[in-house]
């Protein structure tokens, strides 16, 4: 590995001076990690050991750190030890933490680099970004519709050409709604159906809200004019009430359904790569954050082939018209929960609920409690979606919290995240529970009413940061929409943490690229790498501690694991990551960069940067962190067979 380390004696010659590194406990470590999968991570028998010098050595010692303990105490911590049963062992100084090293155990030198809690990662859809990964990407570009149509064709030529006619689907990924076309130009599908090909042809809209079809996939689907909204989604129509081929939140899946999936082989092979991409992120837990039978069996193939690395809370997720059926939807998660509980590496216990959509033009589909702006200050008759009412959301969240499950809510808009709260407020009142921890997440707008709601509710504001900057999506497609006040209350992180909410983290990837340690330091200074100005760091930016606390013991809290892990203190998880740079001291500019040397779960090296898959991983880790949205078509044309994997070249 990266680190510095040494087989250690435990007498006081070698503790001062260590020798050079033997690789062979680590490496044979990472290896069992490999054989025994997630049941060595989460509770199995720690793998044999050669004999100690005492009964308390430690497994590892990483020392010369600057400990970020989570635990808020003053006093500096230097090094952490790790017991051989996967438990953070002991912290303190060097002096005192080196006491525990025997003669096989593994000492790392930290070169005074952050050591901390892994990341938890409390909204995110990993296998989702496995199943994108197999296909080719617009990675957000802008294009005109001539440009396009010229990648478009190059994504035709590359997946099978004149071979995969007629009827091979072309699915593209990360289509962006937002600034694809130029202004004023609406997606319509005969923009797709001018390209040379008779293929069904859809665009997946990189917010997870939005698909354009072409024609010959909305006859495959069978939608017409006559084809009626389904609950919790809208087709769009023309002036002519005929389909334009844009399919707005569930109504996508009128024609997902069609597409062919990937073989589970294809698919669990591409998720193992993208877990490992996340561990070497330095991501430690996901909550999975829309999860069917399919995630679940993909899981549980994951686990079977050893290569589940980081713990996972899957959420399950409830349509539209579950939620006005809270019994059959509580019976519907414990059958998956009794199907599934025995795949080592989960840990059941949550259900989502879509509560509106998206609130950038042109999707406007997050419910507000103003209405939309015409783009000239003028407010038009449009509030956005509301899937659930607060009634159904109410009774439904009492259901769930009655049987010791939590509730997670997609709440954009304000209206929304009232709707939330209102229905977490009636559950209390039902169920009598405190410590439900109950969730919001995105937060993208909350009434300065509903801020003080969150800490006597116990609800967790899970919030996805890193898209708290000055870009296309927060300026051009929102500020004209909903006008100067309402943006300037957007993310309103500090006003929350102000207010006593609990705050959690999310990537929400792969919605967003996996960039952990830039949405971290856009939190604070809430430009980040990549946008084009701040976005208010001075009503809603975040001290540093408290960001790294609400990516670590903020969402173990919200995920009902913070007795576990979260914080780095004796009796914990060793869920752990090793730093290149000590992330509490250095400029926030600075954290964007960030390296992983380290990652341990449960006391397993999960990532090693110096091993050979740790260099790769790693490498695919700064590709991604230091890869913006591309701005124009030359970005994506450059580097279309990169896109869609056609070369050795492809990140994924």
């Amino acid at each position: 590995m990266t680190a510095s380390a040494s087989s250690s004696s435990s007498d006081s010659a070698s503790a001062s001076s260590p020798a050079r590194l033997s690789r062979r406990r680590l490496l044979t470590a990472t290896a069992a990690t490999a054989a025994t999968g997630a049941a060595g991570l989460l509770g199995a028998a720690p793998a044999a050991a050669a004999p100690s010098t005492g009964r308390g050595s430690a497994a590892m010692v990483i020392h010369n750190a600057r400990v970020f303990t989570g635990t808020g105490t003053a006093a500096p911590v230097e090094a952490v030890a790790v017991g051989r049963d996967g438990k953070i062992l002991a912290t303190g100084t060097d002096a005192a933490v080196r006491r525990h090293a025997g003669r096989d155990t593994e000492v790392v030198d930290a070169r005074g680099a952050t050591v901390m809690s892994g990341i938890h990662d409390g909204h995110v859809h990993p296998l989702g970004a496995g199943d994108r990964s197999l296909r080719p990407s617009l990675e957000g570009a802008e294009t005109t519709v001539a440009q396009l149509q010229e990648l478009l064709t190059g994504f035709l030529a590359d997946t099978g050409g004149a071979e995969a006619e007629p009827d091979r689907w072309l699915v593209v990924e990360d289509w962006n709604p937002v600034g694809l076309l130029p202004a004023g130009t609406a997606a319509h599908h005969t923009m797709l159906d001018a390209l040379p090909t008779r293929r069904p042809v859809v665009l997946v809209g990189g917010d997870g809200h939005n698909l354009w079809a072409g024609r010959r996939a909305l006859d495959i689907a069978g939608i017409t004019a006559d084809t009626p909204d389904p609950v919790g989604g809208r087709i769009v129509k023309g002036a002519d009430g005929q389909p334009t081929g844009v399919l707005k939140d569930d109504a996508q899946d009128l024609v997902k359904r069609h597409v062919p999936e990937p073989s589970t082989a294809e698919l669990v092979a591409a998720c193992a790569k993208v877990l490992e991409l996340a561990a070497a992120s330095g991501v430690t837990t996901m909550m999975d954050a829309l999860v069917g039978r399919h995630e679940l069996l993909l899981y549980r193939a994951l686990a079977e082939g050893r290569s589940l690395p980081q713990r996972i809370v899957p959420a399950i997720r409830l349509d539209a018209e579950q939620t006005r059926d809270p019994a059959a939807a509580l019976a519907y998660a414990r059958g998956l929960r009794r199907e599934f509980q025995g795949v080592p590496g989960l840990r059941f216990g949550t259900a989502k609920v879509f509560l509106d959509g998206v609130i950038e033009y042109p999707a406007q589909t997050a419910a507000l409690l103003e209405p939309y702006l015409d783009g000239n200050g003028r407010p038009t008759a449009n509030r956005g979606e509301l899937y659930t009412s607060a009634a159904d959301y109410g009774r439904l969240t009492a259901a769930f919290n009655r049987a010791g499950w939590q509730m997670h809510a997609h709440g954009l808009g304000d209206r929304a995240v009232r709707t939330a709260l209102d229905g977490y407020a009636y559950a209390a009142r039902e169920t009598g529970r405190r410590d439900a921890r109950n969730a919001v997440a995105h937060l993208q707008l909350v009434d300065p009413a509903d801020l003080r709601r969150f800490a006597p509710l116990g609800v967790a504001a899970c919030m996805q940061l890193q898209w708290a900057a000055q870009d296309t999506w927060t300026m051009e497609a929102l500020l004209p929409y909903i006008g100067p006040q309402r943006h300037r209350r957007m993310y309103p992180a500090r006003s929350l943490e102000r207010a006593g909410a609990r705050l959690s983290g999310g990537s929400d990837w792969p919605v967003d690229a996996l960039q952990v340690w830039n949405q971290l330091r856009t939190a604070i200074d809430r430009q980040g790498a990549y946008g084009t100005g701040p976005l208010y760091p001075e009503l809603e930016g975040l001290g540093r501690s408290s960001v790294l606390r609400m990516h670590t013991a903020g969402t173990a809290w919200q995920l009902r694991q913070d007795s576990l892990t979260g914080t780095v203190e004796p009796g914990k998880e060793a869920d752990l990551v090793l730093l290149d740079r000590d992330v509490t001291r250095c400029p926030v500019a600075d954290i964007s960069g960030t390296g992983v040397r380290l990652t341990l779960v449960g006391g397993r090296v999960v990532h090693d940067a110096g091993s050979a898959a740790g260099r790769a991983a790693a490498s695919r880790a700064a590709r991604a962190a230091a890869a913006p949205r591309p701005a124009s078509y030359a970005a994506v044309h450059g580097g279309r067979h990169r896109a869609c994997g056609c070369t050795t070249g492809s990140g994924h």
